[in-house]
């Protein structure tokens, strides 16, 4: 067992799905958990994916908890096309999987991370790598964790580059800025995967063509799903050469920091309708002492690169 441990939390689209197995496979954590969020598709569908993958990977012990279905500030949640042709409707590139023999678990995804964060304390890293609403929603209720969890390292956000949705915003940012406004201005420590660096990090056909030819199911059913993605990108020309490895990327970098290089800042997020969703550092804690989030804005793609198909190929060769 690791003493690290590891809680994903996930609007499981395909490169979430990516980030479960890299987790799996990484020797120094341990994945206790995942919590389901919205995004890449409904709530229910993100767990139902992150359990039917959990089980082609051998990790039926790894419970999947539900989380919110919507922002801190809407009533709703509706998945936008644009989410659906990147990562299919089924949010895993349509491919169809095995039904998952085990539910989600009864308890609520917040009472789980509240939780973990007095069990294992500064060993817990969270990530997460859709909306931040599950983690605010935690922090309300239980302000205390915030100086629990050892580490926060999250995909979303745009500091040095445009966003994907609008100019400003990055779309994981854009689902819920209040909440990750909130998240910024804690007292956790925090890691930002943002755009910046997980667009540099690209993942093509040759890759997972490795999959493809280990013959195994985790192997077929991963390279199906993420063809899909490479295809998306490519007919939405978004990238020609390959899909970004945004959710594993902050997986990787929350277990080994020195896949990228940082700043130090003390961020916000807007939402004034103008600049909703802009991750940007906050004027008015410009020269405080201390500084609470670290911003990726250089990565170490072949490192990376080859440290993720390492983990995940030797993965889905056993599965």
């Amino acid at each position: 067992m690791a003493t690290k441990k590891m809680i994903l939390d996930l609007d499981t689209g395909v490169d979430d799905a990516l980030a479960i197995a890299y987790a799996l496979a990484a020797p120094e954590v341990d994945l206790i958990g995942i919590v389901s969020s919205y995004g890449n598709c409904l709530v229910d569908q993100a767990a139902e994916n992150s359990l039917k993958l959990l089980e082609i990977l051998g990790a039926t012990d790894v419970p999947v908890f539900i989380g919110a279905s919507h922002s801190s500030t809407t009533d709703n949640f509706e998945v936008m096309q644009v989410s659906k042709d990147i990562h299919g409707n089924n949010g895993i590139g349509e491919v169809v999987l095995p039904t998952a023999k085990r539910p989600v678990e009864s308890q609520s995804a917040v009472d789980f991370l509240i939780e973990s964060a007095h069990k294992y304390s500064s060993d817990l890293i969270f990530v997460p790598t859709g909306p931040m609403t599950n983690l605010d929603a935690a922090l309300t209720k239980d302000p205390t964790i915030a100086k629990l969890i050892g580490n926060v390292t999250f995909m979303g956000g745009a500091l040095t580059v445009e966003g994907n949705v609008t100019p400003y915003a990055e779309a994981n940012i854009n689902q819920d800025a209040q909440a990750a406004d909130r998240v910024m201005r804690s007292d956790l420590n925090i890691i930002m995967v943002g755009l910046d660096v997980t667009l540099r990090t690209l993942l093509t056909k040759k890759e997972t063509a490795t999959w493809r030819n280990l013959d195994t199911v985790a192997g077929k059913a991963y390279a199906d799903v993420t063809d899909f993605y490479i295809d998306a990108y490519y007919n939405l020309g978004i990238d020609k050469t390959g899909c970004a490895l945004h959710d594993p990327l902050a997986v990787g970098v929350a277990l080994d920091m020195s896949f990228v290089d940082t700043i130090d800042l003390n961020m916000k997020v807007t939402y004034d309708e103008n600049n909703y969703g802009r991750t940007i550092g906050d004027n008015s804690r410009l020269n405080n002492d201390s500084t609470n989030v670290k911003v990726a804005v250089n990565v170490d793609k072949d490192r990376y690169l080859k440290v993720f198909m390492d983990y995940l190929t030797n993965l889905f060769n056993n599965h």
